[in-house]
């Protein structure tokens, strides 16, 4: 019903900078949440940030804080995580997600979020 797609992952060197956007399409609701997880080697998926449907509150996982700013496009079902100050740990396969609510996005179990993505690859490495 709702097709979330993926784009901007790569390498990057530590200390580098990367943008991943992604666009939902479909029958989407006007008022649907969006936001990022992210999916370690050998773990399980978690959260990063979520941004409701109008922009207007975001919130994002301790680790990420002052690092990563997540946006929403002005009347368009896309998000923008603009990832600063990168890592070698934020190496993961990283992965959109939409839901109804944008507190099952930050503090729900993740089984319970309505649409995911199929991921993308950050490699943080030099």
């Amino acid at each position: 019903q709702v097709k979330l797609v993926e784009t901007g992952g790569g390498l990057v060197q530590p200390g580098g900078s990367l943008t991943l956007s992604c666009a939902a399409s479909g029958r989407t609701d006007s008022t649907i949440a969006m936001g990022w997880f992210r999916q370690f080697p050998g773990k399980e998926r978690t959260f990063v940030a979520a941004i409701n449907w109008s922009g207007d509150y975001t919130y994002y996982t301790d680790s990420v804080k002052g690092r990563f700013t997540l946006s929403r496009d002005k009347g368009e079902d896309t998000i923008h995580l603009k990832m600063n100050s990168l890592k070698p740990e934020d190496t993961a396969v990283y992965y959109c997600a939409a839901d109804r609510h944008l507190g099952t996005l930050y503090a729900d179990p993740i089984t319970d979020v309505d649409y995911w993505g199929q991921g993308t690859q950050v490699t943080v490495s030099s």
